[in-house]
């Protein structure tokens, strides 16, 4: 659509189970939430590992834009193809007012596409969701849900190896 014209640089839109969606606005909160999360992510992540943010990952009927994300390899290698959920260990989403349309929608998408690691940095109830367990099928979802809260910290495992554990304040603070 964006090669035949219909689809510019500036239309905010993100394709979700075949539909395309109008992404929310981002309030400073949001922004200042995810810059954390990307900080916090960065410091942690090893060679053979990178963070992106707010780019899309592409699954077997989505194409979502993560507000951040670690894939493996180098960003270098994924010239000709957007990352495959394959390529994905940890994706965050940052939820104020899109808190719904996270777990609801977004939730289901990444489990059906066998994304380990589910994070919602969730403003709402100042607490972080991690969603591990992805279950398989149509009707996926993520089979473990806990919500950390401040003072606690949350442990960042990729590629099945644990690398760290990022505070729940960093990112809420």
């Amino acid at each position: 659509m964006a090669a035949a014209g219909i689809l510019g640089p500036d239309d905010r839109i993100e394709l979700l189970d075949g539909l395309l969606v109008e992404k929310m606005t981002k309030k400073p909160p949001h922004r200042i939430a995810t810059r954390r999360t990307i900080d916090a992510l960065t410091d942690l992540v090893p060679p053979g590992w990178y963070v992106d943010a707010q780019e899309p990952i592409v699954t077997a009927d989505s194409e979502p834009e993560p507000d951040v994300v670690v894939i493996v390899g180098d960003t270098g290698d994924y010239v000709q193809t957007n990352p495959a959920a394959s390529a994905v260990a940890l994706v965050v989403e940052v939820s104020d007012d899109s808190l719904a349309r996270d777990r609801e929608i977004k939730g289901p998408i990444y489990a059906r596409a066998g994304i380990p690691t589910y994070w919602i940095v969730n403003l709402v109830d100042r607490c972080v969701e991690v969603y591990t367990e992805p279950s398989d099928g149509r009707d996926a979802r993520y089979g473990v849900r806990v919500d950390h809260t401040g003072g606690g910290s949350i442990t960042v495992t990729l590629g099945g190896l644990v690398v760290g554990a990022v505070a729940v304040d960093a990112l809420l603070r």
